[in-house]
């Protein structure tokens, strides 16, 4: 064999082998924002996973179809992959249902202990492990946070989504509306919506607060649309509403969620397993205020809130 033969050959038997993930996401690459992908990225590279050199990430798509989001579901788990990434109930409960021992990566969960996807936070138990928001008590944090913003709203709207969302989310966001001497009207985001949302603007509904669900997310631009036609005040989960219209958000970073998740892919690739990998929570939340929207519907925020807002649009 040349010495130039050798070498190439060397240099092959060297090289790592590359790992194989894959992304399920439920939305679709124009519905999700932007930078939590590129969060996700800069995350496994910090890890030492660069894609394309020692990673290989096939990224799928649901495009807010359930049933779209199953099939893929099917297909990954017959793959011969070292990690899935699947942000969201929907979407790891399609994987679960599969059968599949492939590690199991979820960037973003809401309840994944209510919802049967773990044992518990500590000990997951199974392939599957991530961060979650349970526990952080968000929903009453927004009902606060847009009765600062506009201290005149009596009566609230609760749009939520049910489909894979634990049970206890509504029942905390009409108790946290009560303890603000607030009433609440639950409207479910199924069916004729701009009848919905006319219905409960003729029951004297002066507010919007929603839960968080992929169905809304993929969806925001109708449901801000309804809410700017009916002069409704609104807060929604993240800050990429607000950027489309939405008047305030708060919640965790997803940002952030997204490139903390890479950690648990590095520490699976070496050997670690989902069951023994505790389940994490947000550290950062993000305030988001769009004040061309307030101005819009006439509403001043007051300063106090604007002087803790992470994010203003104008």
């Amino acid at each position: 064999m040349s010495g130039v033969a050798a070498w190439a050959f060397a240099a092959r038997a060297q090289q790592p082998r590359m790992a194989k993930i894959a992304y399920l996401g439920v939305l679709s690459p124009s519905t999700l924002d932007p930078r939590q992908l590129e969060a996700l990225r800069q995350g496994l590279a910090e890890n030492g996973l660069i894609e394309g050199i020692n990673v290989e990430v096939d990224y799928l798509w649901g495009e807010g179809n359930p049933d779209r989001v199953r099939e893929l579901a099917a297909d990954l788990a017959q793959r011969n992959l070292d990690v899935i990434i699947a942000p969201g109930t929907a979407a790891v409960r399609a994987l679960i249902a599969t059968g599949t021992k492939i590690p199991i990566v979820f960037p973003i969960v809401g309840d994944p202990v209510g919802d049967r996807l773990i044992a518990s936070l500590s000990r997951p138990g199974g392939n599957v492990t991530g961060l979650s928001m349970f526990g952080i008590d968000l929903e009453s944090k927004r009902i606060e946070v847009l009765k600062e913003a506009v201290p005149t709203i009596k009566r609230i709207m609760i749009l939520h989504y049910s489909a894979g969302e634990a049970g206890g989310v509504v029942a905390a966001v009409q108790s946290a509306a009560r303890s603000l001497g607030l009433d609440a009207i639950l409207v479910e985001s199924q069916g004729e919506l701009d009848s919905a949302f006319a219905r409960a603007k003729e029951q004297g509904v002066d507010g919007l607060v929603t839960t968080a669900s992929a169905f809304l997310y993929f969806n925001r631009k109708r449901f801000i649309e309804l809410a700017a036609h009916y002069r409704l005040p609104s807060i929604w989960e993240a800050s990429v509403y607000v950027r489309d219209g939405g008047l305030l958000s708060y919640g965790p970073s997803f940002v952030d969620m997204y490139r903390r998740s890479a950690a648990y892919v590095a520490k699976i690739l070496k050997g670690a397993k989902p069951a023994d990998l505790p389940v994490e929570q947000p550290i950062k939340f993000e305030l988001a205020v769009n004040l061309k929207t307030a101005k819009a519907l006439g509403i001043i925020i007051p300063p106090t809130l604007l002087a803790r807002a992470d994010e203003m649009i104008e």
